[in-house]
């Protein structure tokens, strides 16, 4: 069975791992040089390649973020530097032999049904080196898309910004704060890559407006005694609580923390929507930032001007030089043809963020097309063993009617839950979206069996950090390293800590 995965990003590498389990034979075609996706930094910002900013570090923690059956070293920060989350995929990737089954440059142009899909569920697979005109197309049992959702911005219309004559970009390719020295700049959003933005620049500027039209709840990647925030809200029993609809009670008890550290009224952030309603935005820096004075927090656009703007609320024009649009993306994939691929404003059609429903063979998935309370290594690592038990015809999907069902009460509780936006459209909870992806094909973890034969592990996994090793302790492909990798969790994360012995 030969299986194709475009991209070697994060999500790539975890697809490649997932065939290899089964002994498939897999081929992925990645655009760039080089493997790590978005998070292999480079300087250029015209080349249609996402990267990550030079200063960024990840939001997840490693423990909450690591692959399932491989713990990251103890020497590893908590929160990892760029540098090291493409180490920390480095290794990966040599311990599990992945990187030859990489063709680089190698731009997929179009993947449509195989001229036999009907009997087969074959593609015909497309693809352009690059440098070349011409394509070659390959026939492949299964495809997953693992290309990512941060590749094409939005960018809102707003009201003048035709005349405006200062410089405008995108946070998608802004690397660093090099050109904004003695600026004043305005950076439009409020989520993780508007905030990562200000801070970084408002240190060269001399003066960063950060516009918002709702404002956002504010975590600290520091948690209750200095551990990671994850470790400390990513467990089950938190989860249980949200199951049964104490919803009020964790909003509160949330705002009650968040608010503790600093006023988010009193700092022009606190936002109508309860903090569970909206992606978080983490960023342990902001606070300190407006308290002195180098970010400036202003209400959303009312218009531009030939010379800056003018905030709503405000008659007064403030002069800018430039003005970064952290506006978020749109998910599209031209190579997929749009009868395949259903996709409006943001909400696209799949059977739990993964397959078409409309399709007859279940060869084509779309890999970490969601956007997670918490980390999505974990998360597209499991949405591949799924597709691989499915291409192996070990396990099925629902029909048709029935995956239509799910998608449409999917996309009603999304609405309900979450506050309307781009970004929320694929919003899941990651607890109780990874038991519900890995119990597709056995993996979720048995807790009342646990409890009864090992209560030691069933009680780390109930009370402790929801590790991603709990996906491993049962179904195809366990580690026998698994329970030993949960015990040993906390060993793993204060180790980074003590670096400097006191007597």
């Amino acid at each position: 069975m030969k299986i194709c995965v475009i991209g070697a990003g994060s999500s790539g590498l975890a697809a490649i791992k997932a065939c290899k389990e089964e002994n498939l034979d897999v081929i992925c075609y990645e655009k760039s040089e080089n493997f790590g996706g978005l998070w292999r930094y480079h300087d250029k910002d015209d080349d249609g390649q996402p990267s990550v900013m030079k200063s960024t570090i990840i939001n997840t923690s490693k423990e909450l973020s690591a692959f399932s059956d491989f713990p990251p070293p103890k020497d590893l920060a908590n929160y990892m530097h760029n540098t090291w989350m493409l180490e920390y995929f480095s290794l990966y990737a040599e311990h599990f032999d992945l990187l030859k089954h990489i063709k680089y440059t190698s731009e997929v142009i179009k993947v449509e049904k195989a001229e036999n899909y009907a009997q087969s569920g074959k593609w015909a697979v497309s693809v352009k080196s690059t440098g070349e005109q011409d394509s070659e197309t390959n026939i492949f049992d299964g495809v997953m898309v693992c290309a990512g959702h941060h590749i094409y911005p939005h960018v809102p219309n707003f009201n003048g910004l035709e005349e405006f004559k200062g410089k405008v970009r995108h946070t998608h390719s802004l690397k660093s704060s090099n050109g904004y020295e003695n600026l004043k700049a305005l950076v439009i959003g409020i989520g993780n890559s508007a905030v990562d933005a200000a801070v970084e620049l408002c240190k060269v500027t001399n003066q960063l407006y950060l516009s918002s039209r709702k404002g956002s709840w504010i975590f600290s990647r520091i948690g209750p005694n200095g551990m990671p925030y994850d470790v400390f809200l990513q467990k089950r029993v938190f989860e249980i609580l949200r199951h049964y609809n104490f919803f009020n009670f964790a909003n509160f008890a949330l705002e009650y923390l968040l608010n503790f550290k600093f006023d988010h009224a009193k700092y022009g952030l606190k936002p109508k929507h309860r903090v569970l309603s909206a992606h978080p935005t983490i960023n342990d820096a902001l606070p300190n930032c407006i308290l002195s004075g180098r970010v400036v927090i202003k209400q959303n656009v009312k218009k531009f001007t030939k010379q800056g703007v003018i905030f709503e609320g405000e008659d007064e024009e403030h002069n800018i030089d430039a003005v970064i649009m952290a506006t978020g993306y749109e998910i599209k994939f031209p190579f997929v043809d749009e009868t395949i691929f259903k996709v409006s404003e943001n909400s696209v059609e799949l059977y739990k963020f993964v397959f078409p429903p409309q399709l007859q063979h279940p060869s084509l998935a779309f890999i970490a097309l969601v956007q997670p309370l918490g980390a999505m290594f974990p998360i597209a690592e499991a949405q591949s063993r799924w597709f691989v038990q499915l291409m192996l015809k070990k396990i099925k999907l629902p029909s048709k009617h029935d995956m239509e069902i799910e998608i449409s009460k999917r996309h009603r509780q999304n609405r309900d839950k979450f506050v309307p936006s781009l970004r929320h459209t694929i919003q899941v909870f990651w607890i109780s979206y990874m038991d519900e992806i890995c119990s597709e094909f056995g993996a979720k973890p048995n807790l009342w069996k646990m409890a009864l034969k090992d209560p030691k592990l069933a009680y780390l996994c109930y009370f402790g950090p929801c590790t991603p090793y709990q996906y491993r302790l049962q179904g195809p492909h366990t580690w026998e390293g698994a329970r030993e990798a949960i015990f040993s969790a906390w060993e793993r994360i204060e180790a980074p800590l003590k670096t400097c012995k006191r007597a």
